[in-house]
Parts: C-alpha cells; sequence; structure tokens
C-alpha cells in the first residue's frame, strides 16, 4: 500500500503542475494584453503631443500671418489721415484704426501664448519619444517571451496528462475514486503528512491509534474531518 501512496504524490505533483499550467492559460493572454495596452498608451501620447505641437507651430505662423497683413492695413489707414476733411469721416477713421490695432494686440498676445507653449512641447517631445520607444522594445520583448510560454502551455499539458494517465491505471480504482473526490470537493493538496499529531490541512488532532495506523503505511488512512489522505513523515514527533 505505501506504493500507492507514493504514486498518489507523484499524482498529486502533476495535478499541481496542471493547475498551474491552466491557470497560465488564462493570465499570460491578460499579461500580454496589458502589455499592448501600455505600448498603444504610450504611441497615442507621442502622437498626440506631435500633433498638439505641428497644429500650434501652424497656429502660431498663421496669426503672425495675419499681423503682418493687419499691420499693412493699419499702414495704410494711418496714411489716410492726410485727406480726412470732415469730423465725422475723422471719428470713423479712428474707429478703423483703433479695431486694427484691437486685433493686432490680441493676435500679438496668442503668439506670445503659442510660443510659450511650443517651447514647453518641444522641450518635452524628445523624452516622450524615447519613452513611447522604450516601452515598445521592452514591451515586445515580454510579449515575445509570452507568446513562446503560451505556445508551449498546450504542448506541456499533454505531456502531463500523458504522465497522469500512466500513475492512475497503477493506482486501485477505490483509492482514486477518493483521491478525485476530495481534489473536486476540497481542492489543494488531497495527501498531507500529519503535523503535531493532527491533520496537516484541517489541524483536526487525530487519536494515538490513528497515527499508528497512518505510520505503519499499510493502508489509505484519511482524515474524518476533511476526507484527506493522511502520511507520516520521518521525524515527526508523535
Amino acid at each position: 500500500m505505501l506504493s500507492d501512496i507514493e504514486l498518489l504524490l507523484k499524482l498529486q505533483v502533476i495535478d499541481y503542475d496542471l493547475g498551474e499550467l491552466e491557470r497560465s492559460k488564462e493570465y499570460i493572454p491578460d499579461m500580454m494584453e496589458n502589455l499592448k495596452r501600455e505600448i498603444s498608451e504610450a504611441d497615442e501620447i507621442c502622437k498626440k503631443t506631435e500633433k498638439e505641437l505641428s497644429e500650434s507651430q501652424i497656429l502660431q505662423k498663421n496669426l503672425e500671418l495675419e499681423v503682418s497683413t493687419r499691420q499693412e492695413e493699419l499702414k495704410k489707414l494711418q496714411g489716410q489721415m492726410m485727406s480726412i476733411k470732415t469730423n465725422k469721416e475723422y471719428d470713423a477713421l479712428i474707429a478703423q484704426i483703433d479695431s486694427v490695432k484691437e486685433a493686432i494686440n490680441e493676435r500679438e498676445t496668442q503668439i506670445l501664448e503659442l510660443i510659450e507653449k511650443i517651447e514647453k512641447l518641444g522641450g518635452n517631445i524628445d523624452d516622450i519619444r524615447r519613452k513611447s520607444q522604450e516601452t515598445r522594445e521592452q514591451n515586445e520583448k515580454q510579449l515575445e517571451i509570452l507568446q513562446e510560454k503560451m505556445d508551449s502551455v498546450g504542448s506541456k499539458i499533454g505531456i502531463k496528462d500523458d504522465e497522469r494517465k500512466r500513475i492512475t491505471v497503477q493506482v486501485p480504482r477505490r483509492t482514486m475514486s477518493v483521491y478525485e473526490r476530495v481534489r473536486k470537493n476540497r481542492g489543494g493538496d488531497v495527501v498531507v503528512t500529519v503535523k503535531k499529531r493532527a491533520c496537516g490541512s484541517c489541524y483536526k488532532a487525530l487519536p494515538p491509534h490513528r497515527i499508528q495506523e497512518i505510520k505503519r503505511g499499510d493502508q489509505i488512512i484519511t482524515c474524518d474531518n476533511c476526507g484527506r489522505m493522511l502520511i507520516w513523515k520521518e521525524g515527526e514527533s508523535e
């Protein structure tokens, strides 16, 4: 019967490995999606900054052109002052001149604000580009590693399944039935060691005669509380 316990311990390790492989099929895609999202977000920030910088530079040039045009218009209006004959014409011309001056002042204020914005964007753009590139390079390397792991999960599961089948056919059907029932209902380890005269899983105290039966190892002993299979580990005090 001790050989059955040894087989169950091996089976337990295989089941643990299978569980980890199955979980990796769930979390690896999530990790890959997060890495892809980081690349996309970094690229988006870079593109947004470049677009904002370009639009600001174009707007600055357009405003400067408008100021230049307005200044030419102002010169022409000011040149008409000498030909004014009536107060009404004078008042109308002054109103035009003031309007043009106001427009020039507004545009010049906008230009100054844009210059400050462009300087700030220009100072940040190199760092943003570098960060975007670094994020892409680092994450793509991680994606390659994760993809390789993902690709290998299926074959590893197949290998473990074959190992499991080779073991389960060697274990008595009744014993396997107990093992599978506990594994399904309780999860975690099915075969546990006695610790401090108690079940190593639920810590239910064991009577002396039960401990002696477990030590002999000539039959499968289960915990009356959690149903797990109990084994004795050399060096454990009675």
